[in-house]
């Protein structure tokens, strides 16, 4: 790309009959205010005819220009979010090299607020300026948005992080709805998000806790596959820990491991947001070890490239051998942040690198890092999530880590990972990143399993009624199971993915909600000592067609007295992720019957993951006591 931009230059700046002497015009473009550089600013160099040579700035704000002719030249520099600079009168004598530097001060907006009053009283209308790095000149703002876009001198102390509501599952009536339907997830962002709440000394947003990803994040005993599918199937039951008059009902998958020999060759993108919210010291520095230690981690069959956004996208590393560590590293040192934050336009540019290195067979996969607060281009949820499905068709996939706090929009990133055929991880500080790249690299980068989907036929003889605990944005109709064209959750290479019911047996007195008869349907139950019929689509990464696995259960094949580790460990995790939602659910829980349960259920705990969570959990319980004595 320089080459055919330089090659412009010349063909319009040296005349078509005399050679001229040729110099260089170079500098860096700066936010006026911080100082900082500004990345992919647009850099016009035009000569005293308007013709215009144009380039964007590197990662450093740094453009240049060379063999330039003989003569007058001006510059503009152009940012999204700030007021074009222009300088004028540069000339060019000889073999002249130029040196300018760039100053552009954020664009003033004038925004037209509308405040909302009760009644009939008089609407009134105010003109307000303000400094944005938001182009919104007569955009209208209701009151309750004003937070987001007006000045205020603690602007910087807001909390604008962002999380899905989530309805807790209740408890389903087995007659009324017979199937339970939901996608396997095997991301873990929850996990570390609650941990760096609970590090800070801060009690987690309720609806920053998807109790499965919790779960999740912990690997499990199970049987290893032993057969052509890819993952084997666990199941175990006992008496629910926290309501003794329901059972608890554990359904886990273990996918089958890789070692490096058996992975296939990977094609991967970074993606790096290094925008002006990266500017922490927990977002941009922590994300660059992250990747030095997948770096690390890489084969000479491997190939890398790095993708970066702002207020534009550019690549800054094309695609190179993984034993070309050097180069991989010394493009990530370069890397700083500021600007706007284009997400589209970087995802776009991404898969289109991601494609043009296509490794038939390989792992073909985009890692987005970021914070998920895109504004420039595709920023809402729709638009975001529109274009990673319109990207997961080329069978690439997708990995997505967010980092850092206080603008961290959780709820973006999931949304773009679920879509992506791919996982989420939240990286909340280097040892997390060792887990992610070190210990679970294959199964973080190289997907066994995708659409993988979980239908689950109760035995109204044997269940009243059933509660799937956790997964609630991951719920499917009862006709998404058999359709192939409906996307789920991948698994990757020796994951693990475990899922909790809470039973109501038949003869409970327990009251559950149903609807009323049915006036022109009849209904039966057909005698039969299964307790349910588990059944399971997935499909093979390269294929499109899935295949079914059927099992019929029966009570006595997986009830037991004495729970074991895998059993004791998952429902005391659920039950932690319960409490810190305050659910209607928890029973008889308590923090310290949580402990309790955890230091039982600990077992060889080879990385500390286990022993970190008994630490959290003490947090949480000494938080928590000090929240009620405060009220």
């Amino acid at each position: 790309m320089r080459k055919i931009l330089i090659n412009l230059f010349v063909l319009m700046l040296l005349s078509s009959t005399q050679l001229m002497a040729t110099g260089v015009i170079k500098g860096v473009v700066y936010d006026a205010k911080s100082n900082e550089p500004i990345p992919f600013a647009k850099v016009s160099c035009c000569n005293a005819a308007s013709e215009c040579a144009i380039m964007l700035t590197d990662i450093n704000g740094v453009f240049e220009f060379t063999d330039v002719a003989e003569g007058k030249y001006s510059l503009l520099a152009e940012a999204v979010g700030y007021e074009n600079t222009k300088i004028e009168n540069i000339e060019v004598a000889g073999k002249a090299l130029i040196s300018k530097t760039i100053k552009l001060r954020h664009e003033v907006a004038i925004i037209k607020e509308i405040i909302v009053v009760e009644d009939d009283a008089e609407m009134i209308d105010c003109d307000m300026p303000t400094h944005m790095s938001l182009e919104m000149n007569g955009t209208q703002v209701q009151k309750s948005s004003m937070r987001s876009y007006l000045p205020h001198t603690r602007q910087e102390s807001f909390n604008t992080e962002q999380y899905d509501l989530i309805h807790e599952n209740g408890y389903l009536s087995v007659h009324d709805h017979p199937l339970s339907t939901f996608s396997v997830d095997v991301d873990r962002a929850s996990y570390a998000n609650v941990r760096r709440f609970l590090n800070n000394k801060q009690m987690p947003a309720k609806d920053a806790v998807r109790i499965e990803e919790m779960i999740n994040y912990f690997n499990y005993a199970y049987e290893q596959p032993n057969g052509s599918d890819p993952f084997s199937i666990n199941m175990e039951m006992s008496k629910c820990p926290w309501n003794s008059e329901n059972d608890l009902l554990l359904i886990g998958l273990k996918g089958k491991e890789l070692t490096a020999t058996e992975a296939p060759a990977s094609n991967l993108v970074f993606l790096i947001d290094v925008s002006g919210s990266m500017n922490a010291s927990n977002k941009l520095p922590l994300l660059k070890s992250s990747f030095k230690i997948l770096v690390d981690n890489l084969r000479v069959q491997d190939k890398v490239a790095i993708v970066v956004y702002a207020g534009a996208a550019g690549l800054v590393l094309n695609s190179v051998d993984g034993n070309d560590k050097a180069a991989i590293y010394q493009a990530l040192d370069k890397l700083s942040s500021g600007g706007s934050t284009a997400g589209g336009a970087g995802i776009r540019l991404a898969y289109n690198v991601a494609q043009q290195n296509y490794i038939p067979n390989g792992n073909n996969r985009v890692i987005l890092a970021t914070d998920g607060d895109f504004n420039i281009g595709e920023s809402s949820d729709a638009a975001m999530v529109r274009l990673i499905e319109e990207k997961r068709e080329l069978d690439i996939f997708l990995t997505a880590l967010g980092f850092g706090m206080g603008n961290y929009k959780d709820a973006k990133m999931e949304k773009i990972s679920n879509a992506g055929n791919g996982n989420y991880a939240y990286i909340d500080n280097v040892m997390e990143a060792r887990k992610v790249f070190g210990t679970e690299l294959f199964g973080t980068l190289f997907t066994i399993a995708k659409d993988v989907k979980f239908q689950i036929e109760f035995n109204p003889a044997q269940v009243k009624a059933y509660r799937l605990i956790g997964y609630e944005n991951r719920l499917l109709n009862k006709e998404d199971f058999n359709d192939d064209a409906k996307d789920a959750g991948d698994i990757g290479a020796g994951h693990t993915v475990t899922a909790l019911y809470e039973l109501v047996k038949a003869n409970s007195n327990m009251e559950v909600s149903g609807v009323d008869r049915l006036e022109y349907q009849l209904s039966r139950t057909i005698k039969s000592d299964d307790l349910m019929t588990v059944k399971l689509r997935y499909k093979l990464p390269e294929s499109e067609t899935s295949k079914l696995i059927r099992k019929h259960v029966t009570r006595s094949e997986i009830y037991t007295e004495l729970p074991k580790e895998n059993f004791l460990f998952a429902s005391s995790v659920a039950g932690f992720g319960m409490l810190l939602r305050d659910s209607e659910y928890s029973g008889n829980l308590s923090y310290k019957s949580i402990l309790a349960m955890l230091k039982q259920a600990k077992g060889d705990d080879e990385f500390g993951y286990r022993s970190e969570l008994i630490n959290l959990v003490n947090t949480a319980n000494a938080l928590n006591a000090r929240y009620s004595n405060l009220d």
